[in-house]
């Protein structure tokens, strides 16, 4: 029988000044205390949002 994953997106939104790492560190951190594994990371500019894609295997 094959894996079943569940997925889950997650916002990072910039600051004034960009995203900052410690941000995306907080989340992932969250999101990995809850048993999710990140899979990708998108970002569509610079200063823009970073979209966090994790899956879970249900």
């Amino acid at each position: 029988m094959s894996k079943r994953w569940s997925y889950l997106t997650v916002e990072v939104k910039p600051t004034w000044t960009g995203l900052k790492a410690e941000d995306i560190q907080a989340e992932l951190n969250r999101q990995g205390q809850l048993g999710w594994e990140l899979v990708n990371t998108l970002v569509s500019t610079p200063m823009g949002v970073a979209l966090l894609v994790f899956k879970k295997e249900l």
